[in-house]
């Protein structure tokens, strides 16, 4: 590995900054008191669109909260972890861990953008604009991933030329 970081490991580490806090705040409200923490504005969405279509109770409406904030915790616990390995690479000077971003990008971004649908059926107009922006940023952290890709000759980098030619 080289000394400096790459554009997909820096955007990493910015979208860790922005997940692991409010991703954990929004789950840790679900924790606390489930149907108030479900009708917050992080979840206000999917929570409408799900007690008015699939017809919860009490008990249901729980456990989709719960459902919600393990979903939540997951991509968090991948954001944590990628900035662990990024930490831990900068100290050994090996690879940064591309894979824990790539999975929590994944699964960060189905959950924004099913919260972004769920939140337009709804009519809610402020949730799909933090949900469309949170899905955004995934998508752009795994076009970044993808491109950016450990290996490839970076820009100012000059290419070997093969040789026999």
């Amino acid at each position: 590995m080289s000394r400096t970081l790459r554009i997909s490991t820096i955007n990493g580490l910015l979208l860790a900054l922005y997940f692991i806090p409010t991703w954990t705040a929004a789950a840790a409200k679900i924790v606390i008191f489930p149907i108030r923490g479900l009708y917050d504005r992080a979840n206000i969405g999917p929570a409408i669109f799900f007690s008015d279509h699939a017809d919860l109770f009490a008990l249901g409406t729980v456990r989709f909260a719960w459902l919600l904030a393990v979903a939540k915790l997951l991509v968090v616990a991948f954001f944590v972890l990628f900035a662990l390995l990024v930490v831990r690479a900068a100290f050994r000077r090996s690879g940064d861990g591309d894979e824990a971003l790539i999975v929590a990008s994944s699964i960060g971004g189905l959950i924004s953008f099913a919260s972004m649908l769920l939140a337009a059926a709804v009519g809610e107009t402020a949730a799909v604009h933090l949900h469309a922006t949170e899905t955004l940023m995934m998508i752009g952290a795994l076009v970044l991933a993808t491109i950016d890709a450990p290996g490839r000759p970076g820009v100012g980098e000059a290419v070997a030329a093969p040789r026999g030619i």
